[in-house]
């Protein structure tokens, strides 16, 4: 590890005993007790993810009032947005990552807030560098990753109008199943839409995949990769349920229908270069594969049954002129 290295992990341990010594002195013993607990999850230095109990300590926050929930986003947002270390951004991330997968309702929707007043990259990461050296550069862009699956998370959950986290907890006790019958292709159409965007952001990875034999990266890559296990499902109860419907598709939900097909193909091979042999599922790649075949194959019968109409109108004219 070089001097500069050792020099920032020496300076980190100090400012963050300084700001906890300051956070303990605070005139507003309420804040100061959450960014104590914020502080401690994003400590400097180590490359491991923050602790169970460390993590558990900041979902409690939720627990209480809103007001404490809100002054826990806060300083969770506070300490992403002042920071220029990859490391510590990456802990804040797996925190707000486990705060959208395990956090109460009052905290995720404190967190929703951040995603509808900021837009679509809210955690504003678009163009975070750590500079230090080659290697914390390559983690930047873990980083930039990262927080662009979170926003595509919540977004995602957005449009579903609920946390993915939550249809898994009522499909793994049984008590619901998929029913889209009372939904129109329309929103059939845009959940995929937005699902498949997510599939991509992940696909999009990093090209330092070796960076995985840090602890923390491989935490990261394990929760995402739970994350897609779930998105896989939402779009294949979806895909199901259009190939069903393929004929009373308009044309323009074909285009729409046959485009996010093309595009979740397109990050197939990202996504199983990051994954390996994990989440495969080969019968929804190849229920993609057959549904695409069928929407062509439909989308050119009609195109031909087109033309005839075209060909039959023109010779009545033809005729009726003659």
């Amino acid at each position: 590890m070089g001097y500069r290295k050792n020099l920032r992990i020496v300076c980190g341990n100090l400012k963050d005993k300084g700001s906890l010594i300051k956070t303990v002195l605070s005139s507003k013993p309420h804040k100061s007790a959450v960014r104590c607990v914020i502080l401690r999850a994003t400590t400097h230095g180590s490359s491991s993810p923050p602790s169970n109990h460390r993590i558990a300590a900041v979902i409690s926050l939720g627990l209480e009032s809103k007001t404490e929930a809100c002054s826990c986003i806060q300083a969770l947002m506070d300490r992403l947005h002042s920071t220029s270390d990859a490391l510590v951004a990456l802990k804040c991330l797996y925190t707000i990552h486990n705060i959208i997968g395990k956090g109460f309702f009052i905290l995720k929707d404190q967190l929703s807030m951040y995603e509808y007043f900021g837009g679509r990259n809210f955690l504003k990461l678009l163009t975070f560098r750590d500079d230090l050296d080659p290697e914390t550069r390559e983690m930047s862009k873990w980083v930039r990753w990262y927080a662009a699956i979170l926003e595509q998370n919540l977004l995602v959950s957005k449009v579903l109008g609920c946390h993915l986290y939550s249809k898994r907890a009522k499909n793994v006790i049984g008590k619901e199943e998929d029913n889209f019958s009372s939904s129109l292709n329309s929103d059939l159409l845009n959940d995929i839409d937005a699902l498949v965007e997510f599939a991509c952001q992940v696909g999009d990875l990093p090209d330092s995949l070796h960076l995985q034999r840090k602890s923390l990266v491989y935490e990261i890559v394990r929760s995402v990769s739970e994350d897609y296990r779930l998105v896989q499902r939402e779009i294949g109860t979806r895909v199901a349920e259009l190939e069903a419907r393929m004929m009373s598709l308009s044309s323009s939900e074909w285009t729409q229908f046959l485009n996010s097909l093309t595009k979740f193909e397109d990050c197939k091979e990202g996504i199983s270069l990051l994954f390996r042999n994990r989440n495969r599922n080969d019968e929804l790649w190849d229920l993609v594969k057959e549904t695409k075949a069928k929407l062509v194959a439909v989308m050119k019968d009609r195109g031909n049954d087109g033309k005839r109409t075209l060909v039959v109108r023109f010779l009545q004219r033809t005729s009726r002129s003659s």
